[in-house]
């Protein structure tokens, strides 16, 4: 063999070594160490042992830091990966191990969303939040605008977002099958904690602290108050300190479907009422630290077809229900325990349950055997189950890559499904034997602002404690 075809047979095979796949140098199902998303997680029990799961899944991607403020809800993560470093304070762990993860989830009580959210995307990480996005419309609105400005893939944690019967549901709307709408209902079966009754704080009880939570940590941007073991590791939801009650544990769930569907924007109005607690004969109770055993919202907004004046939005919680029409059987309407929705339209009905799931169209007689469209939005591989690792891919990918419930989309809704508890709130405020907020409140959307009643603006944007900041 002459040199030169040595030389040019060697670099032959040298190419054709090196154009070898990957998954055949290290077996079947395997990921290369450069094709994982390295993530950190704060939270490690409740829902976060699920996200972090689904975000790991069975170690196609990686989890490098973990942090907690109770090391009881971390113990099993800190056992799986005894190899990522752990901490009690997030803001540590972004100081120390910032440069070793790619991402962050987040799966905390509400009230810490925004400011664990916000400083991972300030250094540049893609970032997952636990439903609802932020305790407060303002923080919602920062989150949104933040994303696009630090260029980060985002995602919330309303996993119904990822799944069939949101596109379906999505599909049919927006194609007209049941016409022109002018009105939607949602409800629900939260909250299923306790709500409406007096708190710890306000009976003066206090009970000594676990060693293995940081309270201070745990209280982060709220106001002190002593621990008690009422307000963890769940039941939380329930006080405005920490969470957002009912609305926010599932009406990021029912409310996404219509929100999506009918492509809503900021609404114009909002007016609701609660259910009471009497102590004694004609001595109405007032919780003023959690929220109230039931609500009634009523949210109106601008459409977008000139031959409809406006949508009425409404949502029931607490095991109030709505009316049934004739049309729909009450068994149907009512099939799903968690709750549901209804779509009116100039041509029919719609219901669905939890994430739009078994929407049925009314009346029979009128929809049944009718060809319906499929959906235009692509599937999310694994729906629900897949909603975690949608997101995992689209970091990979890049700003700019599709997730089903990005902060463009989750943002607006977290505002939209924060606007009940504004109303709530205000519904609520006592001025001697006076209820001044017990009106039809108006939101001024792109301001952020109620223009009525002035009381209730300090309940879009609530100020933080303990030297936390956006």
């Amino acid at each position: 063999m002459f040199r030169r075809d040595f030389l040019k047979n060697s670099a032959l095979a040298a190419v054709g070594f090196h154009i070898v796949p990957r998954h055949v140098l290290g077996g079947p199902g395997y990921v290369a160490p450069s094709d994982k998303l390295n993530i950190a997680a704060v939270g490690c029990g409740g829902k976060a042992d699920f996200n972090i799961k689904q975000a790991f899944n069975g170690g196609t991607d990686n989890i490098v830091a973990l942090c907690d403020v109770d090391d009881r809800q971390s113990k099993k993560y800190r056992e799986q990966f005894p190899n990522a470093p752990y901490f009690r304070d997030y803001r540590q762990m972004f100081d120390q191990t910032n440069k070793s993860f790619d991402a962050v989830i987040v799966t905390t009580p509400d009230h810490m969303h925004a400011p664990i959210a916000m400083a991972a995307m300030q250094l540049g990480k893609h970032v997952y939040v636990e439903k609802p996005l932020t305790h407060d419309i303002y923080e919602a609105r920062m989150l949104t605008e933040a994303a696009r400005k630090y260029k980060c893939v985002t995602q919330m944690g309303n996993q119904g977002s990822s799944g069939d019967a949101t596109r379906q549901v999505e599909t049919y709307i927006q194609k007209g099958v049941i016409g022109r709408i002018d009105k939607v209902i949602c409800w629900t079966n939260r909250p299923t904690w306790p709500q409406g009754v007096k708190s710890p704080k306000d009976k003066g009880e206090t009970q000594p602290v676990p060693s293995e939570v940081d309270w201070k940590l745990w209280l982060g941007t709220a106001p002190f108050r002593d621990y008690h073991e009422a307000y963890m590791p769940f039941r939380w939801r329930g006080y405005w300190d920490f969470g957002t009650g009912s609305l926010g544990d599932m009406g990021c769930h029912f409310m996404d479907v219509p929100f999506r569907a009918l492509k809503l924007k900021y609404p114009t109005s909002v007016e609701c009422s609660v259910g009471a607690v009497y102590a004694d004969f004609f001595k109405e109770a007032f919780f003023d630290d959690v929220c109230p055993p039931s609500s009634v919202v009523h949210l109106t907004f601008p459409s977008d077809d000139k031959r409809v004046k406006e949508i009425k939005f409404s949502w029931y919680d607490g095991g109030i229900r709505p009316q049934v029409p004739d049309e729909v059987p009450y068994d149907v309407m009512f099939a799903d325990r968690n709750g549901g929705m209804i779509f009116y339209g100039s041509k029919g009905m719609l219901t669905a349950g939890l994430f739009g799931n078994n929407p049925r169209l009314f009346p029979e007689e009128k929809f049944g055997g009718k060809k319906l469209p499929e959906p235009e939005k692509p599937l999310v591989e694994g729906k629900f189950d897949g909603h975690q690792q949608q997101w995992v891919k689209a970091c990979k990918q890049g700003y700019g890559a599709y997730t089903s419930s990005s902060f463009d989309e989750s943002g607006p809704l977290t505002e939209t499904v924060l606007m009940g508890n504004l109303a709530t709130r205000s519904y609520m405020y006592r001025d001697g034997n006076n209820f001044p907020g017990r009106k039809k409140l108006l939101w001024d959307g792109e301001n952020m602002r109620i223009t009525n009643f002035d009381y209730a603006n300090q309940f879009v944007k609530r100020q933080y404690q303990g030297g936390y900041n956006l």
